[in-house]
């Protein structure tokens, strides 16, 4: 399997964060488990410079960031509101503001459910069912915020 090299780190990196050791990551791909350690050492650096970045493009002051979680804990000054800033492997990089809304009026609500859910399964996080994504949002950030807590 061919995959460019910024991609083959990407699904490393990916694996990882789902609980693969990187000796079965080394056996999957047919390459060594020095070079999986080294290209995700590389990734985490990538994905922390893009998660401070992310932070410094939408003024998120930071306060916890896990590069082998991809996910930035923060506080927005001129929203007043902590804020999240995620690496979805679907959905790319993704900031979520906490709040309260309206979310049966709103035209992403669909859009809202599918990256929560879409997110917690990569996480591995299991959420109750729930059809209002603040709510979900609030499960979902406070289990993240659990495991931060752990690591």
């Amino acid at each position: 399997m061919f995959l460019p090299a910024g991609e083959k780190q990407f699904r490393f990196w990916v694996l990882r964060r789902s609980g693969l050791p990187n000796i079965n990551i080394a056996k999957r791909f047919g390459i060594s488990r020095q070079a999986v350690s080294k290209a995700l050492l590389s990734m985490d650096k990538r994905i922390e410079e893009t998660l401070l970045e992310m932070a410094q493009a939408n003024r998120i002051d930071v306060e916890k960031l896990s590069p082998k979680k991809g996910v930035l804990f923060g506080y927005s000054a001129p929203f007043k509101v902590n804020a999240i800033i995620f690496v979805s492997a679907k959905h790319g990089m993704q900031v979520w503001y906490e709040h309260e809304g309206d979310c049966g009026s709103c035209k992403r609500y669909r859009e809202c459910i599918e990256l929560l859910w879409d997110f917690a399964e990569e996480m591995q996080i299991n959420l109750k069912s729930s059809e209002d994504p603040t709510k979900l949002a609030a499960e979902l950030f406070g289990k993240l915020k659990e495991l931060r807590e752990e690591s």
